[in-house]
């Protein structure tokens, strides 16, 4: 909690106000940690997509970090989240995964890395939402989780890759009149 009682936000990747209004259509959201090396492949992916010119007009991207359960209340209103995260899939490093909200919930614990994973904060908006939210996990095969502020050269390689699918999701949500995406 900062000073004065309010809540922490989110690092957001887009301006963020006192007024902030919370989003109703469609957040992506990277999570990780960026000085635990590959950990951090989330968030990078989440401030290369930023830096995109081909994102649907309409989509929030978030920098979720390391707030986890935090982040329930900002994702809670939207019809379409997409996580970014390193998930241990058991493949090769810098594979990269695909998982829709059934499948985390079906996983014990989820793949995330994190001991609280991405599959607590798919099962607390569960819980939270006012309707059913389509919520798809891309991971990438994390190397080195170990302190350290770089990418491994495999993490490193798949980020293009990676910001390709996110954008492929994207363009797939912005074809729906539910998303809350102007193509």
């Amino acid at each position: 909690m900062r000073a004065g009682g309010r809540r922490r936000e989110p690092g957001l990747l887009v301006t963020i106000s006192e007024s902030f209004q919370l989003p109703s259509g469609t957040v992506v959201v990277g999570v990780g940690n960026t000085i635990l090396s590959d950990d951090g492949a989330g968030v990078h992916a989440a401030r290369m997509l930023q830096a995109d010119g081909r994102v649907p007009a309409g989509a929030t991207i978030l920098d979720g970090g390391t707030l986890g359960l935090a982040l329930a209340p900002y994702l809670s209103e939207a019809s379409c989240v997409l996580l970014l995260d390193a998930a241990d899939s058991g493949a090769a490093p810098g594979t990269l995964t695909h998982l829709t909200g059934a499948d985390l919930l079906a996983s014990a614990g989820g793949r995330s890395i994190h001991s609280l994973g991405v599959a607590d904060l798919v099962a607390a908006l569960a819980l939270m939402s006012a309707w059913p939210q389509e919520i798809i996990l891309l991971g990438v095969q994390p190397s080195n989780t170990h302190c350290g502020t770089s990418l491994s050269a495999e993490v490193e390689a798949a980020l293009p890759r990676l910001v390709d699918a996110a954008l492929a999701q994207l363009a797939l949500w912005a074809e729906s009149s539910d998303s809350g995406l102007d193509s």
